[in-house]
């Protein structure tokens, strides 16, 4: 009977090996083959060099995921790796959906990871101590306009707002657009970090205001993390009062 195989769907944080758990790790060292965008298996290939390793450039999501699938139903144990949390922007859902699809009966794993809006939060101190949206400016899956309501809606409910995917070469109005209407809720004061390569190598961490975010650099390796009514900086560290001491 063939041995029934296994995907681990892995989160490796943001880069650092320190930022990486323990069951990441683990499942890392189980798997037979790794799996995973090329810039991901780069950042883990000192833990991977008696793997089989597949790997593929930007914008192959599914081919990864069917590659993953094929694998596991050979009766292997494969990771498929992404960074941040799999679950988060990452390949987790894909991986569950083509299952679902397949009808493949190979055992799925998530292995959480620590979130780039994490990571970026405790650079910056504590700005997401209420609560929150993540919106990802990205238009390549979501339409614009949708994401353009999403800003809104989260605007006017007064969340602290952590942008992804803020700007690229090909993609340079949405910051400015997402601003705008964040604008329509917010003071020009209200307070704004904005972190670059967060906890991994040559990290950059700057806190500035909604009037003046646009004046930073701001690409596809910076998470912008928009304050609430209440967030303020004090000490170089961006805080927001969750009411502890009314």
């Amino acid at each position: 009977m063939k041995n029934k195989g296994k995907i681990y769907v892995i989160g490796i944080g943001p880069g650092d090996r320190e930022q990486m758990s323990l069951m990441s790790l683990k499942a890392i060292k189980e798997s037979e083959v790794i799996v995973g965008y090329k810039t991901y298996i780069n950042i883990i290939e000192d833990l991977i060099k008696e793997k089989e390793i597949i790997n593929s450039g930007m914008k192959k999501e599914v081919e990864r995921c069917e590659i993953t699938i094929d694998e596991a139903e050979k009766g292997k144990i494969v990771s498929i790796v992404s960074s941040g949390d799999p679950g988060v922007y990452g390949m987790a859902g894909a991986v569950l959906e083509l299952v679902n699809k397949r009808n493949s009966d190979v055992e799925v794993e998530i292995v959480p990871g620590i979130t780039a809006a994490n990571a970026a939060a405790a650079s910056l101190g504590a700005p997401l101590m209420h609560d929150y949206a993540v919106i990802s400016l990205s238009d390549l899956l979501t339409d614009w306009e949708v994401i353009k309501k999403r800003i809104d809606c989260a605007a006017a409910g007064d969340f602290i707002i952590t942008l992804y995917n803020p700007k690229s070469k090909g993609r340079i109005t949405q910051i400015e657009d997402a601003r705008e209407i964040i604008m329509k809720y917010r003071k020009p004061s209200t307070t704004v970090g904005i972190v670059r390569n967060a906890k991994r190598e040559g990290e950059q961490v700057k806190i500035t205001n909604l009037e003046r975010m646009l004046e930073h650099n701001i690409d596809m390796f910076t998470i912008v993390i928009i304050g609430n009514s209440n967030t303020y900086e004090s000490n170089n560290m961006m805080i927001t009062p969750r009411g502890y001491f009314k």
